[in-house]
């Protein structure tokens, strides 16, 4: 792809850019000098993205005239946790930050909330920089400003929104990407279609096996982005619109909470997640069958899962499936909150679910 696409996240003075595409990281070099005003640029990555691509990164920079300076962690969800921010906010300070310098996040979602958490509490809040190294990271989890670590109590229950200066989604890090990490990533492609852009669901519908590839992947990726920044533009610390981004996750989470640890992938559990709150719509007469039936079709001709049964791990409870829902973060006086959808494109926040219901509704769709 020779044009590199450029989103604005538009936030007034907080307002930044996210670069799309093959050669992104070449694009931005010149951009580098005012975040590191020291000539070193501290990076946060881990083992595995650093055997991948730190050596890259570590040429761009100093074609850029900086130092790398990096901090490699172990990999995983374990390393997003308090323990985690607490080796990481310490190793920030052993390296004497400033506050005038930038931290670089190199790598997918654990990386990039562990080092925006870490940005935004190391003396009361320093500038970070998000190149991201999954698909998922690109168009979901590096764009917004949520950042976070996981708890006892739930994935990204302590956090803080710190928005990054620059987001990198530099479509030649994906190549190394194995076939089910990029399927993942492209689930939430789809939730942002089925959110609010019925023209792109269009479109991924159309390419079919191509939209994972290429040009397409990276033209669809900048929608995606685009229309979350939208989004956030509007509502950035989810107080309305924002939650619609989590059309699927109510599911989803509950999924990724009762299976075993790395069984499945966020995104397989978003996929079956999109499927059900279309479903859900359908059971509650909000929604066209037929809309329903596309979103299956498509999540099934993707190689993602479209129902609980098609996940890695099926071994479902509709109860404590709902006992892991009622713990979720848009939910309100006790009440369990949903994203689902009027059709294709329409979804709309729903904070008056039937809980009876709702089980009734997963017990048909677990065996």
């Amino acid at each position: 792809m020779s044009d590199i696409l450029s989103v604005s996240v538009g936030l007034g003075a907080r307002s930044y850019d996210v670069l799309v595409g093959a050669g992104a990281l070449k694009a931005a070099q010149s951009r580098l000098g005012a975040h590191f005003p020291r000539g070193r640029a501290i990076l946060v990555t881990d083992r595995t993205v650093a055997g991948l691509h730190l050596k890259t990164v570590s040429d761009w920079l100093e074609g850029a005239g900086l130092r790398a300076d990096p901090i490699v962690l172990e990999p995983g969800e374990t390393t997003k946790s308090w323990a985690g921010l607490q080796h990481l906010v310490d190793t920030l300070l052993d390296r004497n930050i400033e506050r005038s310098e930038a931290v670089i996040a190199l790598g997918g979602g654990v990386i990039g909330d562990l080092t925006g958490f870490a940005a935004s509490i190391a003396k009361r809040g320093v500038d970070f920089i998000q190149i991201p190294t999954t698909l998922l990271s690109q168009v979901d989890s590096s764009v917004g400003g949520k950042t976070g670590i996981n708890t006892s109590h739930g994935k990204n229950f302590v956090g803080t929104f710190h928005q990054p200066r620059l987001v990198i989604a530099d479509a030649d890090l994906l190549a190394s990407l194995p076939l089910r990490e990029r399927r993942a990533g492209y689930a939430e492609i789809v939730k942002a279609a089925l959110i609010g852009n019925r023209p792109l669901f269009d479109r991924l519908e159309a390419a079919g096996e191509t939209a994972l590839d290429g040009e397409t992947l990276s033209e669809a990726v900048a929608a995606a982005v685009a229309f979350k920044a939208r989004i956030v533009a509007e509502d950035e610390r989810e107080a309305g619109a924002r939650a619609l981004l989590n059309l699927g996750h109510t599911f989803g989470h509950a999924f990724e909470a009762e299976a075993p640890k790395d069984k499945i992938r966020h995104g397989e559990a978003v996929a079956a997640g999109l499927a059900l709150a279309f479903g859900f719509s359908v059971h509650k007469g909000l929604c066209p069958a037929g809309d329903a039936d596309r979103v299956r079709a498509h999540l099934h001709a993707a190689g993602l899962p479209d129902s609980p049964t098609t996940l890695a791990h099926a071994e479902w409870d509709a109860e404590r499936l709902i006992d892991r829902m009622r713990d979720d973060k848009k939910n309100r006086d006790g009440r369990i909150a949903l994203v689902l959808a009027r059709g294709i494109g329409e979804a709309f926040i729903d904070r008056d679910t039937d809980e009876t219901d709702l089980q009734r509704f997963l017990e048909t769709q677990l065996s």
